[in-house]
């Protein structure tokens, strides 16, 4: 199956999926002819990944309120600059946060302050998911193109388990 991954007059990502395939050459005449289904992803919301390392996490309650801690993964430190203080930025939407990340010997730190102003712009909380793709990094800077994709529980569900004993489970 093919997707195709365009460019809107917005600059806005737009991916198309098939969600159906002709089995022989006779329907697939056919099948041209008809309009193929789609689904479509808008802006900021979704994008695929180009192929960079990446990194992805559901955020825990030491991520968010009050702890703000956030520790990029061993997976990246063959790719990532080594020293006591890397520049980094995050980007999500139109906005970018600047950070440094901070190296220990096993361990690499997102510094609190600016990973907390990460966090509180865009709402973030325990139960959200984040993908975090490398698409840029040197020696002076590392970039991290951010996806956010939100754990909540759809109102409907809530609203109809609320008065049960047993509420629904975030995974």
């Amino acid at each position: 199956m093919r997707s195709d991954v365009s460019v809107d007059a917005k600059g806005l990502f737009i991916c198309q999926v098939p969600v159906g395939q002709a089995e022989d050459t006779e329907m697939e005449d056919s099948a041209q002819s008809r309009a193929t289904p789609t689904i479509e992803l808008h802006g900021d919301e979704f994008w695929p990944l180009s192929g960079k390392p990446f990194f992805d996490i559901i955020l825990t309650k030491s991520h968010v309120k009050p702890l703000y801690q956030m520790e990029i993964p061993a997976k990246l430190n063959p790719v990532l600059p080594a020293g006591a203080s890397v520049p980094m930025v995050l980007s999500f939407g139109d906005k970018s946060w600047e950070m440094i990340y901070n190296e220990t010997k096993r361990l690499k730190l997102v510094d609190r302050q600016s990973w907390r102003a990460f966090v509180d712009d865009n709402s973030l909380k325990a139960g959200d998911g984040c993908i975090f793709e490398l698409t840029g990094c040197d020696s002076t800077k590392v970039v991290f193109k951010v996806q956010i994709l939100r754990g909540d529980i759809p109102a409907e569900l809530v609203e109809k388990y609320s008065s049960e004993t047993e509420k629904p489970i975030i995974i």
